[in-house]
This record gives C-alpha cells, structure tokens and sequence, in this order.
C-alpha cells in the first residue's frame, strides 16, 4: 500500500552510502514489502529504520529491521488514525466553524494552527528520536500518552458542540428561535447528561460529535421544509 513511498524515503541513505547496485536492489526489496501505517507516524517508523539499517550493514542480517517495522506499523496506524483522524481534525474543525459563523475571516488560518503543529512534530521530532533511539523509538511515542490526550481532545469538542447548541438557540437562524430559554438551557443540560451516558457505556465521543452535527442538520431541513 505505502510500500513504494517508504522505499522512496530510503533512497537519500543510499546516496549516502553509494552502496554496490546489488546491495542497494536488497535494501529497496526489502522496504517494497507490504507497508501501511498512518502517514504522519511513519516518520518515526523510518527514523527507525534508518538507524537500524546503519547498524546491520555490517552484520548482513535484516531480521531486526523487518521486525520492528512490521511490528510498529500496525500500533502506530490504530494511534494516529485514533489521535489525528477521530479527535484532533474533528476538534480544529468544530473551532474553525464556531469562528466562521462568527464571522471571523481568520477561522481558516485557526484550523491549520491547531491543527499543523502537533502532526509536524510528531513527523520531525519522531524521525529524529526513532533514529536516535533505534529499536527504541517507540518509547517516544508512548511517552506522548495519546490515548489520554485523545480523550480530552474529544471531551473538548463535546463541551464546545453543547455550548455552541445553546448559544444558536437565541441566534436569528437557530430553528430553537420560538423556544423557551429555559427550556433550551434544559434541554442543553439533559443532552449532556445524555451524552455522559453514552460515553460510559463505551459509545465513542466522535460517533456522538457526528450524531450531533447530523441531527442539527435534519432539525434545520424540518424546519426549511414546513417554512
């Protein structure tokens, strides 16, 4: 799948070491085997690698390097695909809309500053650790703790969906504008709670993020359709 881009990221090592045709076609072999991972924690996989690649070339065993790429791309897939693509994404795009109803011309430049920094430093930061650490490199990863972050990241973007329902209750173009404040404020309250719910019974905080965005869509259609 992402063999032929990981074997092209190994080419610069091989203009470094101009290595004999032969020595080079076994190398580029052995990265055009089956690769796939999320693309922004490959570079720690190939940081990795390269480290390790230094190391046997003198040995002439490759065991090392094929175990600790098969063995990191499949963990590093479930994390980045979790972290970047189900809370972080999500998260820069709840704000950025937020701002754009706002009308905040910069909503744009906001979601890329929340979310260009973290995967720039994981792909940077992770190919230099990986190649420092070698077989270590996925102490770097772990150390993140991103299974936390990601939590928060979605906790996060629950409370800003819920805050952001109730201020469009008293908004021009809210389909709540006939409705109570107060009844909306309990409303808001019970949708939390609910969500809560949910959450502790092991619904993931990014199905309800999306359950919300489609029911305020349908509400709206209803709405458009008996006007």
């Amino acid at each position: 799948m992402q063999n032929l881009g990981f074997a092209f990221s190994i080419i610069p090592l091989l203009r470094e070491w101009k290595p004999e045709p032969k020595e080079s076609a076994a190398i580029l072999n052995r990265h055009l085997q089956m690769y796939n991972s999320h693309p922004y924690f490959s570079a720690p996989v190939i940081g990795s690698v390269v480290r390790l690649e230094e190391e046997i070339r003198d040995k002439g065993d490759a065991s090392d390097v094929l175990a600790v790429k098969n063995g990191l791309m499949g963990p590093y897939a479930a994390i980045g695909d979790t972290f970047f693509w189900g809370a972080l994404r999500p998260f820069a795009g709840i704000v950025g809309v937020v701002l754009a109803l706002q009308g905040f011309v910069t909503a744009p430049l906001v979601f890329l500053l929340i979310y260009t920094p973290p995967h720039l430093f994981i792909r940077v930061k992770g190919f230099i650790e990986g190649y420092r650490r070698g077989k270590q490199g996925m102490e770097f990863i772990r150390a993140l703790n991103l299974t936390r972050v990601t939590s928060i990241v979605r906790w996060l973007s629950v409370i800003i969906m819920a805050v952001f329902t109730v201020w469009l209750s008293y908004a021009e173009y809210s389909p709540f504008i006939n409705t109570l404040g107060i009844f909306m404020a309990l409303a808001a309250l019970a949708a939390v709670l609910l969500f809560y719910f949910l959450i502790k019974k092991g619904m993931s905080q990014i199905q309800i993020i999306y359950g919300v965005v489609a029911l305020f869509f349908v509400i709206i259609s209803l709405r458009d359709l008996i006007n």
